[in-house]
Parts: structure tokens; sequence; C-alpha cells
């Protein structure tokens, strides 16, 4: 399954984005790590300048989504932790956005 979610960034904080999500390329074993607790197999996020402001569009690919949001959110691991704190100063909310095809096997 993917997941997209779409979420509003506080011009302040695009620098600060683009440096934790930076660091998480380099703490990618981290990551990979906490992949295997949480079931996800991949993810992707973008930045998108638009004439609302930036936009952060996070992209996750996993077996069973609410296993993986359960599993983040009981997660013991320290790059977890930091990923919540700098997502909850850096965001302004989800946007609510159509999804307009989903084809699969």
């Amino acid at each position: 399954m993917i997941k997209t979610k779409v979420s509003r960034v506080r011009p302040d904080k695009v620098d600060q984005l683009k440096a934790w999500l930076a660091e998480g390329m380099r703490r990618s074993d981290e990551i990979r790590e906490t992949f295997v607790a949480e079931g996800v197999t991949h993810e992707q996020g973008f930045l998108l300048s638009t004439a609302d402001g930036p936009v952060f569009v996070y992209v996750v690919e996993c077996a069973d989504y609410d296993a993986a949001v359960r599993a983040f959110h009981d997660s013991p691991f320290p790059i977890d932790a930091e990923h919540k704190a700098v997502l909850a100063e850096v965001l302004d909310g989800e946007l609510d956005v159509p999804l307009l095809i989903d084809v699969r096997l």
C-alpha cells in the first residue's frame, strides 16, 4: 500500500525541514532499522513551492499503514522521536488533497 500526506510548511521553517531531511539521508541506516519495526518498505518526501506557500508531500509504502503508524507512535528509536519533534515544529497542518487515481495489482 502507498499512503501520501500533503502538509503545509511554515515558511520560516523550510530550511529546518530541508536540513532534517538531509540528516535523514545521512542516517539512512537508522531509518531502515525503523522500517523493519514498522513494516515500511519505502519513504519519499518532496518539498513544493506553491502560490500559497511551501508544501511537503510525504509518501510511504508499507503492507499495513495503520500498523506502521502505531509502530511509529510507540517507537523506541531516537530518530523517530527526533522526526516527530521536527515535523511538529515545521509543519502547519495537512491539506485535503483528493485522490484522483489509485490503480494496483
